[in-house]
């Protein structure tokens, strides 16, 4: 999934708001010996195509291509509930889903009230989740949670309410899924805010803690920024393999020849 947006949609006070800037839109499995845990669920094609997006492929399909069976999988992360995290819920029916409790106080209390806050929420969605928790399906959980060995969820907060991000161990270290605590490595390096954001100063405290979490910057993962499809190899098309050391003289390719179409 990716979509064609403008800086200014992106960063709060840019000073270069009509240059383009892709986002792109990213889910994860975390595969071990024995199991496979999904974050996040991606977008729904009809929500994608109302809201602009380009649909390039299903979770589902990505998931399949990896010998993993949405239909069987037992553990599934929400890092918070905007609808490009949402849209598979149903692909997933032996899951029980995590989420931090106060995103869901936040996406079913009186902020909700409030357009700025519930525009990238959708109200089925939303629904969906208060039948998965009446279900005994959905762990509402507290600031920091244990998933399964090696793999733990910490709020951040500053996107949403509920924002959290996943340290997982992986071979190469400790891991950071920075989801949208992060949508592009600029806003960690720059120490900046996106420009959706339900708290700022949440939000910067957050690059801190993604630091102190992940044995290195090389090992943070932000959710929307399409410099990692130059810094991971390709599993197969539109999938990508982040438990390897980034190429870093791929990203400074990619980055040189953004800057040279900006100019």
């Amino acid at each position: 999934m990716n979509a064609s947006r403008k800086r200014g949609q992106n960063f709060i006070r840019e000073a270069d708001p009509e240059a383009p800037l892709v986002l792109d839109f990213y889910s994860w499995v975390l595969i071990s010996d024995d199991r496979a845990i999904v974050v996040d669920t991606g977008m729904d094609p009809a929500k994608a195509a109302r809201h602009g997006h380009t649909h390039l492929l299903s979770p589902v399909d990505g998931l399949a291509q990896l010998g993993v069976d949405a239909a069987l999988v037992d553990t599934l992360i929400l890092t918070h509930a905007h609808y490009d995290h949402l849209g598979y819920l149903d692909a997933f029916p032996r899951a029980r889903f995590y989420m931090q409790a106060e995103e869901m106080a936040y996406v079913t209390g009186p902020w909700m009230e409030k357009p700025w806050f519930r525009r990238a929420y959708e109200p089925d969605e939303i629904a969906r989740l208060v039948t998965l928790l009446h279900a005994d399906r959905l762990t509402l959980h507290g600031r920091e949670a244990q998933i399964a060995d090696g793999v733990s969820v910490h709020w951040v907060g500053g996107h949403c309410a509920g924002q959290e991000i996943v340290r997982v161990r992986t071979a190469r270290g400790w891991v950071v899924l920075a989801s949208d605590a992060l949508h592009y490595y600029e806003e960690y390096e720059r120490g900046v805010p996106f420009a959706v954001v339900f708290n700022a100063s949440d939000m910067i405290a957050g690059h801190d803690l993604i630091r102190a979490l992940a044995d290195s910057d090389d090992h943070v993962l932000p959710a929307h920024d399409p410099r990692l499809a130059a810094l991971y190899p390709a599993e197969a098309e539109n999938i990508l393999r982040l438990d390897v050391a980034p190429d870093h003289t791929g990203a400074r390719k990619i980055l040189h020849s953004s800057a040279a179409q900006v100019v």
